[in-house]
C-alpha cells in the first residue's frame, strides 16, 4: 500500500518540524531514514523504509502514531520480523518497531512479557523458574507481539491455549487509548487471533497494536520443562529452521486437506523447486529459504508457483501464514514494463 509521492519524499521533513523529538530527546536517537528492512527481518530480505523507529515507551508509541495519523502517514508495526516478507521496493511511511517493549514479570500464575520480548527469551525466563505452558514454543523466532498476533502454534499448542489477555493500543474517536482485552474463545483460530488486519489504514489509524500479553503458566518440574524445550529446539534443527534465512513455515495446514502443507507439497514434487535465489528447502516441503542471494520477489514469486502448481495437481490452495507486506503492485507493474 502506497501514498502520493509529495508525501513520501517529506516524512524526513515533516518529522523535522514536528515536537515530538523535543519532547522525548531520546527518541531522536532511535529514528533512520531510508533503514535497510534486510536487517529487520528473519528472511535477510527487503528494501527501505522511508522512516524507521525504536519507541521505547507507550507514551513515545502513541506519540508518533497520532502524528503520523494527523499528516496521513502510513504506518507499519513490526516486532522481530520473522513472518515477514517486505518488497525490495520498500516500505513506504514509517515503520514503528516495538523491538524495545521487552519487559517480563510475574504475578501468581500469570507471566506478562512485552510485545517486543524474544519468544525464546519468554520461554527460557519461565523454564528458569519452573514454570510450564510455554516451553513447546522454545526455539521459535520472534517477538511475543508477533506470536499472539498470529496465533501462533508450535507441536500441537497455539499461543491461545495459554493467552490470558493483552494490554492493547487501539484507535477509537480519534485517539489512541491503551485497552485490555481479555480472552474469548469464539475470537480465536487456528492461527487466528482478534487482533490481525493488513497494513496501515490512514482513515482510522493503525490496527490494534498489542503493547503486551499475559500467559496462564503453572508450576513445574524445571528438568521436565527444560526436556520438552530441548526436544523441541532439537527438532527444528532437524527439520532444517536454523540452516538459512527463512520464516518458518511458509504455507497454513489445513485440515481438510487431509495432509500437512509440507507433505502436500513434497508430494507434488516441489522440493529443491528454485526461483532466483529463493528455494523450497531440498528436505522440507514447507520451508522456504534465502540461499543468500534471494530477493523479496524472487520469495514471492516461488510461493506463487508453488501455489499454481499444488493447485493445478490437488485442487487445494495453499494459504500463506506468512505476511508480504510493501509495495508489491510497483513490483507487478515494473514486470510489465
Amino acid at each position: 500500500m502506497g501514498y502520493t509521492a509529495g508525501i513520501m519524499n517529506n516524512v524526513r521533513k515533516l518529522w523535522e518540524k514536528c515536537n515530538i523529538a523535543r519532547e522525548f530527546p531520546r527518541l531522536a536517537e532511535r529514528v533512520r531514514f531510508d533503514e535497510p528492512m534486510t536487517l529487520h527481518t528473519t528472511f535477510r530480505v527487503g528494501g527501505p523504509a522511508d522512516f524507521y523507529v525504536e519507541p521505547d515507551s507507550v507514551e513515545e508509541l502513541t506519540a508518533l502514531l497520532s502524528f503520523f495519523h494527523e499528516e496521513s502517514v502510513p504506518v507499519w508495526i513490526t516486532g522481530g520480523g520473522s513472518n515477514l516478507v517486505i518488497s525490495d521496493h520498500g516500505l513506504r511511511g514509517a515503520c514503528v518497531s516495538l523491538a524495545a517493549f521487552r519487559s517480563i514479570s510475574l504475578q501468581d500464575t500469570l507471566v506478562s512479557a512485552g510485545a517486543g520480548l524474544p519468544v525464546d527469551e519468554l520461554v527460557s525466563w519461565c523454564a528458569e523458574r519452573g514454570l510450564s505452558g510455554l516451553e513447546q514454543f522454545a526455539g521459535l523466532p520472534g517477538t511475543v507481539g508477533g506470536a499472539v498476533y498470529m496465533n501462533a502454534r508450535c507441536y500441537d499448542r497455539s499461543v491461545s491455549d495459554v493467552f490470558f489477555r493483552a494490554e492493547v493500543l487501539v484507535f477509537h474517536e480519534g485517539r489512541y487509548t491503551v485497552e485490555v482485552v481479555d480472552r474469548k474463545e469464539e475470537e480465536w483460530g487456528y492461527k487466528k487471533s482478534p487482533f490481525q488486519d493488513c497494513g496501515p489504514k490512514p482513515d482510522r489509524g493503525t490496527p490494534p497494536v498489542v503493547l503486551s500479553a499475559v500467559f496462564s503458566v503453572v508450576p513445574a518440574d524445571t528438568e521436565t520443562i527444560l526436556a520438552v524445550m530441548d526436544r523441541c529446539v532439537r527438532d527444528r534443527e532437524q527439520k532444517g529452521h536454523f540452516r538459512y534465512p527463512s520464516a518458518g513455515s511458509m504455507f497454513k495446514n489445513n485440515r481438510a486437506f487431509g495432509k500437512s502443507s509440507g507433505q502436500i507439497i513434497d508430494e507434488a514434487g516441489l522440493r529443491g523447486f528454485t526461483v532466483g535465489g529463493a528455494q523450497v528447502a531440498p528436505w522440507h516441503g514447507n520451508l522456504i529459504i534465502n540461499r543468500g542471494n534471494a530477493s523479496a520477489e524472487d520469495i514471492r514469486r516461488l510461493v506463487e508457483q508453488v501455489r499454481t502448481a499444488v493447485y493445478e495437481k490437488t485442487g487445494f490452495l495453499l494459504e500463506t501464514e506468512v505476511v508480504f507486506a510493501g509495495e508489491w503492485q510497483r513490483a507487478e507493474k515494473d514486470e510489465n514494463l
